[in-house]
C-alpha cells in the first residue's frame, strides 16, 4: 500500500522517517516544500514540480523503491520528462520497473574531512556574473554535457582557474540542502594533465567546508578517472545511484 504520508512535508520529518544520510541531506531543500510518500521501507520525496533538474528520489531496498516508484507513476504522480533517483538497480530489477524511459547509473561520493593540499589550489578563486561569459565558453568547450551553466537557479556559486586573463578551469557550488556539493567541474582540454582537476577539487572542497560538516560530488561509473582523482583526495564514502526518466 502507498501511503501519502501529510506528516512528511517538512525536510527533517524525512529525515527521520529515512535516516540522516548525506544523500538525503544534500537532496531535501532547506526552505522548499516537498511531498512524500512510503510504501514498506522505501520513501519518496519529490520536489515542486516548478523546480530544475531532477523532480526527487527515493532511498530504501532497490525493490521496494521500484515497487514505490511504478505505484506512482501509474497513479500519474511523476510527471513524464523528468528524472528521479533510485537506489542502484541491477538489469533485472531495472527491466521490472514501469514507465522508465531512460536510466544512467552513477556514484555519490562525499567526506567529511577536506582533502590534503595540492599544489596550485591557492590559484582557485570565486567568479563573479562578469565572468559568466569566459564561463560558457570553457564549459561548451571541455564539458559540453554538463547542466552546471551560468543562470542555471541550481548553482549557488562559481570557482575557477585562471592562467593570465583566461578561464582553465571552473566548477560549480550546486549546494541545495545542508551538504556542500561541487559540480561541474572541468578543465580546458589544453590544460589537463597538469593536476588542476586536483587543485580546483581541494580548492572549492576547502572553501566549502568553512560552511558545511560534509562535502559531496557526484561521478557516473564510466568516468574511471574522475573517480579516480576524487578518491583520492579522500572522497571515499559512496552510494550508488540509478536515476532514470519517466515515461
Amino acid at each position: 500500500m502507498v501511503i501519502c504520508d501529510g506528516g512528511l512535508t517538512e525536510r527533517e520529518a524525512i529525515l527521520r522517517a529515512a535516516g540522516p544520510h548525506p544523500f538525503l541531506r544534500h537532496s531535501l531543500p532547506l526552505r522548499e516544500p516537498v511531498r512524500a510518500w512510503r510504501r514498506d521501507s522505501a520513501v519518496c520525496w519529490l520536489l515542486p514540480e516548478v523546480t530544475t533538474g531532477p523532480l526527487g528520489g527515493m532511498v530504501g531496498p532497490p525493490a521496494e523503491a521500484v515497487d514505490l516508484f511504478g505505484a506512482l507513476a501509474a497513479e500519474g504522480v511523476l510527471q513524464p520528462g523528468r528524472w528521479v533517483h533510485l537506489p542502484r538497480l541491477d538489469r533485472a530489477t531495472l527491466d521490472t520497473a514501469p514507465g522508465v524511459a531512460a536510466h544512467e547509473d552513477w556514484d555519490f561520493l562525499w567526506t567529511t574531512t577536506p582533502p590534503p593540499p595540492q599544489p596550485g589550489e591557492e590559484r582557485v578563486v570565486r567568479l563573479t556574473e562578469a565572468d559568466h561569459p569566459e564561463l560558457t565558453a570553457l564549459i561548451e568547450d571541455s564539458f559540453p554535457t554538463s547542466t552546471a551553466r551560468p543562470g542555471n537557479p541550481q548553482v549557488v556559486d562559481w570557482y575557477g582557474i585562471r592562467e593570465g586573463d583566461r578561464l582553465i578551469a571552473c566548477g560549480a557550488d550546486r549546494t541545495r540542502g545542508d551538504v556542500g556539493y561541487l559540480a561541474g567541474l572541468t578543465v580546458a582540454p589544453a590544460w589537463r594533465g597538469r593536476g588542476l582537476g586536483a587543485a580546483l577539487t581541494a580548492g572549492m572542497s576547502r572553501a566549502l567546508s568553512a560552511r558545511y560538516d560534509v562535502l559531496a560530488l557526484g561521478v557516473f561509473l564510466a568516468n574511471s578517472g574522475a573517480m579516480r582523482l576524487y578518491r583520492r583526495l579522500g572522497y571515499v564514502e559512496t552510494v550508488g545511484l540509478t536515476s532514470v526518466r519517466c515515461a
